[in-house]
């Protein structure tokens, strides 16, 4: 998409501090850090979400994201790592390119879990969920 953010960084038309890059994959530093080290983790390919992500990409981006976790790991030395993706606006998602952040946690720094982003308890029971679930098949 010509006009992506993402899509533009990654053809090198808007300057990025990139901290990795493969042929299908594009990891650079985010401009609004939460945390040192805080990075981005993009596919090439213009997708809106991971549900749109073809397959066969799929394993590129995530292995992307582990060596990025690798080389912020040797750096940094984080004491853990907060891995996350907005997929949706109702999320989050304020750039409509996938994209994974990967975001180095130190001890004391004030943040919490993934448990602390939602307070919605279902009202079904997980029994009545997963059958739900279990009566479709994850197709593409």
């Amino acid at each position: 998409m010509a006009d992506c953010l993402f899509c533009r960084i990654a053809r090198k038309e808007i300057l990025s501090e990139i901290i990795y890059e493969d042929d299908r994959v594009l990891a650079f530093l985010d401009i609004e850090p939460l945390a040192p080290g805080h990075a981005l983790v993009v596919p090439k390919i213009h997708v809106y979400g991971l549900l749109e992500l073809p397959d066969g990409e799929v394993e590129p981006l995530f292995l992307g994201v582990k060596l990025v976790m690798k080389k912020i790991q040797q750096a940094l030395k984080p004491d853990a790592f907060t891995v996350g993706i907005n997929n949706g606006r109702v999320s989050g998602q304020a750039v409509d390119h996938l994209h994974v952040h990967v975001i180095p946690r130190f001890a004391g720094d004030g943040g919490g879990s993934l448990h602390a982003l939602v307070h919605n308890p279902p009202q079904e029971s997980l029994s009545e969920i997963k059958d739900k679930l279990w009566k479709l098949e994850a197709r593409d």
